[in-house]
């Protein structure tokens, strides 16, 4: 039953699901020799445990983001906890490499369940704990949320080491089953039910799905993505035209059909949402690579061991969490865009002073480095996340926020395909002040956008609430 009384405890049940797709996505890159050994694969193909979830989470995320607001978010989430539950009982089991990858396919199908479906519940939960006389602010809960996303990255590789060597490459499947079902279990008690829909025909619940237009989505990123993953030794250009094909069918179809997947128009039309997408995606551009970048400099140019880089790197997520929710309270004092302003200008000093690696990567530096790097990065995300809230409509509210984690993952996938290019001839102190000089300067960007362009809308749309500014 709904209980409006605890959002407090809606909102963790939310986190812990959400906290399900980071930490699959960090945690697998320490079983990738154990499956290689069992399976008897080269580390080209092992990656594709990697790489088939990252393209599976890139599509899902609107996807499930849409369902959510078609369905009803707790629907949605719920189910998704199901799928990861069925997945990660079955998948240890699997006699070949391939049902492997299948596996990790429907995990992170589950998982892009949780995130758009957390947003989108997020105004009926304040709205509830606002009628039952309890007044929660809304940027602490993203702040949980926030939380629950940095610690899940965080955790993923001391988890799934400590897993592996004890219990072997199927653990990393096995935790999630728990894992899972205490989300089901929170959301189905706590959180505010969905409102209730009208019943239709099956014939025109599909009609109105939009079918073509997301095969044609789905097609145009994935297809982009792979690309722009597969640049080194040797691109794939015929995926080049493919995309580009396949985006303009998108195009297309979504501006004359009745029920669009997306509907472009309205997208178009709030511009301010748009910002948002374009400065998250810099952003990441920038966090990613030194998230990335940095951990295979200390170990090709610093001498480090997988093991000690891993605890050099983690002051980024330790700082993320324990400033999070300061960053949360500065949203309510001085709002978003203030401080979205300052978030930003820390990200130009925290990616430049990553410079001083060329010159030494003496542990207590590195340690400094990034511990300084989590400070923008946990008040950014936040704000973002505040500024997606605000700037997208409440029955949009799942689609946009699945569209914002794809511009996480995009912005993940060109900091990687950078780092190869400028890595190409090997990780030295003139290629990492490259990457460093390339990160600043998009920082530079990102507050550019943030301080100069303020677009407005134009025109008020149906259903619009009053949107923040990032």
């Amino acid at each position: 039953m709904t209980d409006a009384k605890r959002p407090g405890a809606a909102v963790a049940a939310l986190s812990v699901g959400t906290l399900l797709n980071p930490l699959n996505s960090s945690m697998i890159a320490v079983a990738l020799v154990s499956l290689q050994h069992s399976f008897r694969v080269d580390i080209a193909t092992v990656t594709w445990v990697i790489t088939s979830f990252y393209l599976a989470s890139a599509a899902g995320q609107p996807l499930m983001g849409r369902f959510a607001d078609r369905f009803g978010p707790r629907r949605l989430f719920l189910f998704g906890m199901l799928v990861v539950v069925v997945a990660c009982a079955l998948t240890p089991f699997a006699s070949s490499f391939f049902a492997v990858c299948a596996g990790r396919v429907a995990l992170a199908v589950g998982t892009a369940t949780a995130f758009p479906s957390a947003i989108a519940m997020l105004r009926s939960i304040t709205a509830g704990s606002a009628a039952a006389g309890s007044r929660t602010a809304t940027p602490r809960l993203l702040g949980r949320i926030q939380i629950a996303n940095t610690s899940g990255a965080a955790i993923g590789p001391v988890l799934g080491g400590v897993l592996v060597t004890f219990l072997g490459w199927q653990a990393i499947f096995w935790v999630n089953v728990p894992i899972a079902f205490l989300a089901f279990a929170g959301v189905w008690l706590f959180a505010p039910r969905d409102p209730e829909r009208v019943r239709a025909p099956l014939r025109q619940v599909v009609a109105e799905s939009d079918i073509p237009g997301i095969v044609a989505f789905v097609t145009a990123l994935a297809t982009m993505l792979v690309f722009l993953l597969d640049l080194r030794p040797q691109p794939l250009w015929w995926l080049l035209p493919v995309s580009i094909a396949a985006a303009a069918l998108f195009v297309w179809r979504e501006l004359r059909t009745a029920h669009p997947f997306l509907d472009l128009r309205l997208l178009a039309a709030n511009r301010r949402l748009l910002m948002v997408y374009l400065c998250f995606a810099i952003f990441n551009i920038v966090y990613y690579s030194a998230f990335f970048g940095l951990p295979q400099f200390l170990q090709e140019h610093g001498g480090y061991s997988a093991g000690i880089t891993g605890l050099l790197m983690f002051p980024l997520a330790a700082v993320t969490i324990v400033a999070t929710p300061f960053a949360a309270r500065a949203i309510e004092r001085v709002g978003v865009r203030t401080t979205l302003l300052w978030g930003a200008s820390a990200l130009i000093v925290g990616a430049g002073l990553l410079a001083v690696g060329a010159a030494t990567t003496a542990p207590v530096v590195v340690l400094v480095l990034t511990a300084v790097l989590g400070v923008p990065y946990c008040v950014v995300s936040i704000a973002m996340n505040q500024a997606l809230y605000a700037a997208a409509r409440p029955q949009d509210a799942g689609v946009a926020a699945g569209i914002f984690q794809t511009a996480r993952y995009v912005g993940a996938i060109v900091a990687t395909t950078m780092l190869g290019l400028l890595f190409t001839g090997g990780t030295t102190a003139s290629t990492w002040l490259a990457a460093v000089s390339v990160a600043t300067a998009l920082a530079v960007v990102h507050l550019a956008l943030l301080v100069f362009v303020r677009p407005r809308r134009t025109k008020e749309l149906p259903g619009d609430t009053p949107p923040a500014t990032p």
